[in-house]
Order: C-alpha cells, then sequence, then structure tokens
C-alpha cells in the first residue's frame, strides 16, 4: 500500500498544484479554460489514439476486462435508482448523484495507472476507456433529459454530440487502426509522444484548479452517497467480477483504479447544460477527488489480497 502510495503522490501534488495555482491567483484565471480546451481537444486524445493504436489486444483479456468495468457500474446505477426510490430525491438531485457516481476522470486515471503499472497500466486503461466512455456518455446525456429540468436536445443533437466527441474519436481511430495491422510512421508516433506527454500534467493541473470546496459543503447526504457508491461501492464489486473472471495482477488492479476514479469535472458542464443539479455536480467532483487519494491506494492494496 506505501509503494501505490508513492507512485500516486506525483498525481495527487499536481491536482493539489493547480488548486493552489487558481485559489491564490498565481496565474491569470483566463489561463484555464484555453488549457483544458486545448488538452480535451489536441493532447489528451493523441495520448489516447497511439496508446490503443500500438497496444496488443490479443494480450489483455478483453471481455473479462469488458464485465468488471460495465458489470460493476451497472450495478452502481441500479443501487442508485433503487436507493432514490427511498429517499425520495428530485430528478436533477438524482442527475447529478448518478453522474457523479459512474463517470470517471479519465486524466487522473491514464496518469495513475502509468505512474503504478506502467505500459500495462496505460493499455488497460486505454480498452477501459474505449469500453466504457461512449456508453457513459449516453447513459449520462439520457439520464439527465428524462430527469433534469433543462431543455431536452434532440437526438440528432446527443448523436452529433457523440460523434464529435475527441476522447471517443481518438479512441475509435486508434481501434481501427489497431486491427488494421498498419505500422504507425515513426515520425507520426513521436508527434503523437510528444503531445500525449503534455496532456497529463496540463490535465492534472486543470482538475485541481476546477476544484470547488466551497461546493462540496453543500447538500451532504447527496454527495456522500454519490462518494460512497463512486469510491468504495463500484471499486469493490469490480474486484469481485475480476476474481471471479479470472483475472489477476496489475490488469486487476488496474482495472479497479479505473472504476476507483473520482467523478470527472465535465459531469458539471453537462449538468449545467441539461438541467442537472450542477453546484452538487461542483461538490460531488470536489470530495470525490480530495477523498480519491485515501480511496484509491486502498482499492488497490485489496487487488493485492488473494480471493478466498
Amino acid at each position: 500500500m506505501i509503494t501505490t502510495l508513492l507512485a500516486l503522490l506525483p498525481v495527487m501534488f499536481l491536482i493539489a498544484m493547480g488548486y493552489m495555482l487558481r485559489a491564490r491567483n498565481l496565474i491569470d484565471i483566463q489561463f484555464w479554460l484555453p488549457c483544458e480546451k486545448l488538452n480535451y481537444f489536441w493532447f489528451f486524445p493523441a495520448l489516447m489514439f497511439l496508446q490503443v493504436a500500438t497496444a496488443h489486444l490479443n494480450d489483455f483479456p478483453l471481455k473479462p476486462i469488458a464485465w468488471s468495468v460495465l458489470g460493476a457500474v451497472a450495478l452502481g446505477a441500479f443501487t442508485l435508482w433503487a436507493w432514490r426510490g427511498l429517499c425520495k430525491q428530485s430528478g436533477p438531485v438524482f442527475s447529478s448523484v448518478i453522474q457523479g457516481a459512474l463517470r470517471p476522470n479519465t486524466y487522473i486515471g491514464v496518469a495513475a495507472a502509468a505512474a503504478t503499472y506502467g505500459s500495462t497500466g496505460l493499455t488497460v486503461t486505454s480498452i477501459s476507456i474505449a469500453l466504457a466512455i461512449p456508453l457513459l456518455n449516453i447513459a449520462s446525456i439520457i439520464i439527465l433529459m428524462y430527469y433534469g429540468q433543462g431543455t431536452r436536445p434532440a437526438q440528432s443533437q446527443i448523436l452529433r454530440a457523440l460523434v464529435k466527441n475527441p476522447v471517443i474519436i481518438s479512441v475509435v481511430a486508434g481501434l481501427l487502426y489497431n486491427i488494421s495491422h498498419l505500422t504507425l510512421p515513426h515520425l507520426l508516433t513521436n508527434i503523437l509522444h510528444i503531445l500525449g506527454e503534455a496532456s497529463l500534467p496540463l490535465g492534472l493541473l486543470a482538475v485541481g484548479a476546477s476544484l470547488d470546496l466551497k461546493a462540496a459543503r453543500t447538500c451532504h447526504g447527496a454527495v456522500l452517497q454519490s462518494t460512497f457508491v463512486k469510491l468504495l461501492l463500484v471499486p469493490v464489486v469490480t474486484l469481485i467480477i475480476g476474481w471471479l473472471s479470472g483475472i489477476s495482477g496489475s490488469v486487476l488492479a488496474t482495472v479497479v483504479l479505473f472504476n476507483a476514479l473520482p467523478c470527472t469535472p465535465s459531469a458539471y458542464i453537462m449538468s449545467k447544460l441539461l438541467g442537472g443539479d450542477y453546484r452538487l455536480s461542483a461538490g460531488i467532483i470536489s470530495v470525490q477527488t480530495v477523498l480519491a487519494a485515501i480511496t484509491i491506494p486502498f482499492v488497490l492494496f485489496l487487488t493485492t489480497l488473494s480471493p478466498l
């Protein structure tokens, strides 16, 4: 557990650094939005494409990974849906709670996987992103359309948003290139590698800068509900499904890590656009990002234990 924590310290440091830079106005506030856009549209997609395009997918148990990632997320969603019936939550609150409990922060995931498990971690995280992110984006939009109070977008608008999503595009393009068995030109590989290397520090700094700890003080019950499911229930269920599916070692740990990630900051934007409780989303994201520094090492420690 100590080894895992030490490997994750640089990731935590960059998030804390981003928060400090924003909180103390050490960098002009106008820097952060262009920084996020540059990373979202160019650097991170370059990293995802390169990892997926060059991965030896046959070396990894794709079906067990899919069952572990998606099965645990589905159980977490069902738990929150059943919980809502008992708690009588409003639609906007529920839409933000479930979004916060299902959508992972891929910047933290890729950085943590690379720091902890090297190339295996990067590849398994890329596979998990390919499996989960398109489905979770679609599910989030549908949930917000049904439970939110905003203007419901047309189906064509939803499809257009998904088709234009740079992460989805890069992952799908990487998969297609991978199965084509073509070889990336050395020059292009170097360019993508440089762009990808820039993605993680910028992404982690932006994550820290986006934290809103004041929002975390409101709606304590809903924040803790979403946080419990995202950081503890879903990772533990992922671990159990992984064990039952025969996954082990760094592959199992990376899959558990992926489902133990805190909620992505884009959940705040989607909640605001589609009528969710966006202040609640800001609180969920902030609390989860802080607490993940404790829960991620804990659930990764559980992966080192042999199942009975």
